[in-house]
């Protein structure tokens, strides 16, 4: 039997009239050249427009391609939500370099590692972080990077620890500058390293063509239309800011930086700028909501909020609309650039009563618009389950928000792709709409003001102090930051140690936000082969409650 011919196979190849990689550089052209003269971006009394904004990263990216900047070259940034950082996500992917934006609240330790590993060549510096950075770079075992001070008018303090200063080299830079487009959308454009649950961080590597579909995804998932007002509350580092750098781009919209999470700050950059959008962790919203000054009722302009991290409580659901701040609850993780599901409101929701609205909206939902698929799955049979809301499996994603994988780490990129689904780590259900619920997690991650923690570093340090004979460490409910690590210690018979020294002791290796928070002393349940049962600690702290209650 001759195979069967399709008509529509016309025997032509891709040609540059019907195929372009998609990438999110495109998105910054296009608005410089449709909306030159609108604002792109607004920090502390200064702006810019997007044909400015379009010139400045040109600019700099002619600078690093001087500097030897190309293909598969790393740059790294330790920067808050300034403009530069913004720049930057456009900058470097210009060259055809990856960017890697470094968590601001790591340490030297961490960040010496992902410089290393990730090879990066030049590192744009704030002066907030130039003793972190200095004792990092002290601390490769590789090429130390050229350092990029970028000095910040509001900031005081700190010190140049650089060769050149940022605004120096986009003066230098070629206005004229062409950027080097990816010659495969499959190409890399950043690196983000996230927490494992064993040993050193995962270098995660997302392409272009994942970044431009989820920047459009943001825009529809969000609601933002055209020339929203992006208040800029979720850190750039994270997830490269859930992609929203591009999404703002793409919607020619204006991004209202800030360099830290105020109270103050943000009503009055909401009032005077009139901010329609912003994104953060609940604790974000949680601090909001309880400001002094907060607005209320009609005094509150009205902006559309993401949350994701733990499921938002009926509280802050209820306080941030007193305040104008209408809530979508997303989740996701580095892995799906952000987040690549959203708990898609459906008509007749708002007019439920808030405990049961809440309970609707505190879902993690259904894909995001680009994203092929988010379910739960048996992990064995790779089936999904039943639409019961009691049948436990895996969260699992599918489809072109997910990553290349995990930057030279084999084992793990396979591990995490096996049965063609992207394994979260995650446990839950699926309700009778098919809307997926988290109930536990099943990896030793704990989520503190949507910051990663591996439990099993802690234990890690907490097993050094001379007088832990055994440690667990496991996510604790908390009202400010959503959960925190609690620590459970078995000292070595005649020690002693308080849960002051223990917490001292842990602060003195790791980053502050990664220190236990509580610590309970006592024999430690194991099991007859003497594995430490972590479930039992878990349902002794209510770990789940943090997640789903």
């Amino acid at each position: 039997m001759s195979e069967r011919q399709n008509q529509y196979n016309i025997g032509l190849d891709k040609t540059p009239a019907n195929y372009v990689p998609l990438s999110p550089l495109s998105f910054l052209a296009r608005s410089a050249a449709v909306y030159p003269n609108h604002v792109s971006t607004v920090y502390e009394g200064r702006s810019c427009t997007w044909a400015q904004t379009y010139e400045r990263c040109r600019r700099f990216a002619s600078w690093l391609a001087g500097k030897g900047i190309g293909v598969g070259d790393t740059v790294a940034a330790m920067l808050p939500n300034i403009p530069a950082m913004n720049e930057a996500h456009f900058a470097v992917p210009m060259t055809g370099a990856v960017l890697n934006a470094l968590n601001i609240r790591l340490d030297a330790p961490s960040i010496a590692f992902q410089l290393d590993h990730g090879g990066a060549k030049i590192i744009l510096v704030d002066p907030e972080f130039s003793g972190v950075i200095a004792e990092a770079l002290a601390r490769m075992t590789g090429p130390k990077p050229l350092v990029v001070d970028v000095d910040d008018a509001s900031f005081k303090g700190g010190k140049r620890i650089g060769e050149i200063e940022y605004e120096t080299a986009v003066a230098q830079g070629d206005p004229g500058f062409a950027a080097i487009p990816p010659s495969d959308e499959w190409d890399a454009i950043a690196l983000s390293y996230t927490s494992g649950t064993t040993g050193n961080p995962k270098g995660v590597v997302t392409h272009h063509r994942g970044a431009y579909l989820n920047a459009v995804s943001n825009i529809l998932a969000g609601n933002l239309g055209q020339h929203p007002v992006y208040l800029w509350t979720l850190p750039m580092f994270h997830c490269n800011g859930w992609c929203f750098p591009w999404t703002i781009a793409a919607a020619a919209g204006i991004n209202v930086c800030l360099r830290k999470v105020e109270p103050s700050k943000i009503f009055e950059l909401i009032k005077s700028h009139g901010v329609t959008h912003m994104c953060g962790a609940p604790i974000v919203y949680n601090t909001l909501i309880n400001a002094p000054d907060a607005p209320k009722g009609n005094a509150a302009r009205r902006v559309v909020g993401l949350i994701a991290g733990a499921a938002p409580p009926v509280a802050v659901l209820e306080g941030a609309e007193s305040i104008g701040i209408k809530l979508t609850h997303v989740y996701g993780l580095t892995e799906v650039y952000g987040p690549a599901s959203v708990c898609a409101e459906q008509p007749g929701w708002d007019e439920l009563p808030p405990a049961e609205r809440a309970r609707m909206k505190r879902r993690q939902g259904v894909p995001y618009p680009l994203q092929e698929a988010v379910t739960v799955i048996n992990p064995q049979t790779m089936r999904q389950v039943p639409r019961d809301g009691e049948t436990i499996g895996e969260v699992m994603f599918r489809g072109n928000i997910v990553m290349k994988g995990y930057l030279k780490n084999e084992k793990a990129t396979k591990e995490a792709f096996e049965g063609g689904w992207f394994h979260t780590g995650d446990l839950g259900v699926l309700d009778e709409h098919g809307y997926v619920i988290i109930k536990d997690r099943s990896k030793d991650i704990i989520i503190s003001g949507g910051e990663n923690i591996s439990s099993v570093e802690v234990e890690d340090i907490l097993y050094k102090h001379p007088a832990v004979l055994f440690a667990a460490v496991v996510a604790k409910p908390d009202p400010k930051w959503g959960e925190v690590p609690c620590a459970f210690v078995e000292l070595k018979d005649g020690a002693s140690a308080t849960e002051a020294d223990i917490i001292a002791f842990c602060r003195s290796h790791m980053s502050g936000f990664k220190t236990p928070k509580t610590v309970v002393f006592g024999p430690i349940p194991k099991t007859s082969t003497g594995k430490i049962q972590k479930f039992l600690l878990r349902n002794e702290v209510g770990s789940v409650k943090a997640i789903s209650a």
